[in-house]
């Protein structure tokens, strides 16, 4: 399985997934689950990927054969797209085509191939969005209300997000609360976990501006995750019933 989480801020956008893939407790593997395209200064598009991987991977690479196909236009390659709807549009038919072709490869031997997607960016001159993409194609956006977006195991990382994550959160902030998310998810589900890719994305940069992979072992993730837990143990003592 695996976690990511986005947020859409009006300072920008930061991004975080872990790497781990599983088929089972002995068949535990890494794979990069955030994937970017750009054209510096005119459009920066970033996806999150969670579910199968044969679904993820033949997705990001019929979008990447169709950005360099030399007869691609707005409506095929998403680095020609004039619109991040538009851009949602093309990797969520990408999607499901894909899940459609592979589920019916899979059909005699009965197995499931979904797969979900978070697609984030701006281009030059538009708004910065974001998008949860199901394995239907159809998607959801980011709202001021609801200023996030998750995928994969989710549910062990959004109560902090639900409680201190606000449009107006700072990008500074904002990487220590998606941060703390992730640390609760590994902590509570052995499908997810390290290294972590984290991406941040300033309001009309058009690319990425800080971009870093977080080891197992890291030292100031270590040392976040080990502040986090004794001040949740200190508060947990200081309540009164």
């Amino acid at each position: 399985m695996t976690y990511c989480v986005g947020l859409k801020l009006d300072a920008g956008l930061v991004l975080l997934s872990d790497t781990r893939t599983n088929a089972g407790l002995d068949n535990i593997s890494c794979y990069r689950k955030m994937f970017f395209f750009e054209n510096p200064g005119e459009r920066i598009i970033t996806i999150m990927t969670a579910g199968s991987l044969s679904v993820t991977q033949t997705t990001i690479a019929r979008l990447e054969e169709a950005i360099e196909d030399e007869m691609a236009d707005e409506s095929t390659s998403i680095l020609r797209a004039p619109t991040m709807l538009r851009v949602a549009t093309i990797i969520g038919d990408t999607l499901s085509r894909t899940r459609r072709d592979i589920a019916e490869q899979c059909r005699d031997l009965k197995q499931q191939a979904s797969a979900s997607m978070i697609v984030a960016g701006q281009r030059q001159g538009g708004d910065m969005r974001m998008f949860l993409i199901y394995p239907e194609g159809n998607f959801i956006e980011a709202t001021d209300d609801t200023p996030f977006l998750q995928i994969g195991e989710h549910k062990y990382g959004k109560p902090i997000l639900d409680r201190v994550v606000t449009p107006q959160t700072n990008l500074a902030d904002a990487q220590k609360a998606v941060l703390l998310s992730m640390d609760s998810t590994l902590r509570s589900n052995l499908s997810v976990g390290m290294p972590l890719d984290l991406a941040v994305i300033e309001r009309g940069a058009c690319a990425v501006t800080i971009r870093r992979r977080i080891q197992d072992g890291d030292p100031d993730f270590a040392q976040m995750s080990a502040a986090w837990s004794a001040a949740l143990r200190d508060s947990f003592v200081n309540i009164s019933l």
